[in-house]
């Protein structure tokens, strides 16, 4: 297990340590991993930014490591995606600090007719995005610590999450695990079909945060305002959000135009709404040493203080001015 989850991290990861010095106090870039239905109220909040003055510049990665290398060479400011490489680059010293949630455990585990719980998945063929995947790592946590032991599926990489998702249907694999929209997609097409969700990760690994919005530690100290104004608003996006019925469509539509279909997009975005998973400013020092405490359980990391990963100052003013998802 550790080392599959070492070999995601950049071979440039150690030796690049040490920032760039990239951004101003009115200026920063934030990057992004294949920007989906999660990413939409931080793409809203850097509009916010942008209106109040800042010139911000969104750019696409197409890993986290990459993402979480460009932030220790001070190419981008900010980025959010899955909270592991994250982790792994602190725990080897680089000046990276997770300073929100992007969104909840939205992760869950879906069988076919085959599989009434996860001791039938054994000897059967199991669909995972990656060997290195945050989903695989839940996954592979959650065979081992809550299915009948010895239980060994047939691990099938799968990395495009819609292929997985036909592969399930044509019963080609008889489990996978999938975020909340491909599971909307999975719905929609079932048609009848028996699909059962085996295992829902929020409920499995309560504490767990696997998708943050982080940043380079050294731009947090020298600009703390624009930082500042980043999480003001994208907590106000949220909230927004989950009190609004409709608004999640909107702004999918708005930022994300041809990424979904309309005869899937409500019911998508009724799903994270419905589940309130967007709630940035409800990361604590818990649930941060609840995610370390995953990761080191795994063997990926070294035990680490919440207070060395994060720097929680700004959704904690946000919170002090009343700010957060009702």
């Amino acid at each position: 297990m550790a080392a599959a989850l070492a070999s995601v991290l950049l071979a440039g990861l150690l030796t690049s340590c040490g920032s760039g010095g990239g951004g101003s106090d009115r200026s920063f870039t934030l990057v992004l991993t294949e920007p989906d239905i999660t990413s939409v109220p931080l793409m809203e909040a850097v509009d916010q930014v942008r209106a109040a003055g800042y010139d911000v510049t969104i750019e696409e990665a197409a890993e986290p490591e990459l993402a979480v290398e460009g932030l220790i060479r001070g190419d981008y400011q900010f980025s959010a995606e899955a909270t592991g490489p994250a982790l792994m680059a602190v725990a080897r010293g680089a000046p990276v600090r997770i300073i929100a949630d992007l969104v909840g455990n939205q992760w869950a585990v879906y069988g076919d007719a085959r599989a009434d719980d996860c001791g039938d998945l054994d000897g059967r063929a199991f669909g995972i995005f990656s060997e290195g995947a945050m989903a695989t790592t839940m996954v592979r946590q959650w065979i081992e610590k809550t299915c009948p032991k010895n239980t060994r599926p047939q691990y099938l990489a799968i990395g495009d999450s819609e292929t997985r998702t036909q592969a399930l249907l044509a019963g080609e694999i008889t489990a996978t695990a999938l975020e909340q929209s491909d599971a909307a997609h999975l719905a929609t097409s079932a048609k009848g079909r028996s699909l059962k969700r085996l295992a829902d990760f929020r409920q499995v690994f309560p504490g767990l945060h696997p998708q943050t919005v982080y940043a380079d530690a050294d731009y947090l100290k020298k600009h703390p305002k624009p930082a500042q104004a980043l999480i003001d608003a994208l907590v106000d996006v949220q909230q927004k959000i989950n009190d609004e019925p409709g608004h999640l469509v909107e702004l999918v539509r708005k930022h994300l135009p041809d990424t979904y279909s309309n005869d899937v997009l409500e019911d998508t975005a009724a799903r994270y709404v419905d589940e309130k998973l967007f709630n940035a400013a409800a990361l604590t020092p818990e649930g941060v040493q609840d995610t370390i405490d995953f990761f080191v359980d795994t063997g990926a990391i070294e035990p680490m203080d919440a207070a060395d990963v994060a720097d929680l100052s700004f959704v904690n003013r946000t919170r002090a001015k009343g700010g957060g998802p009702s």
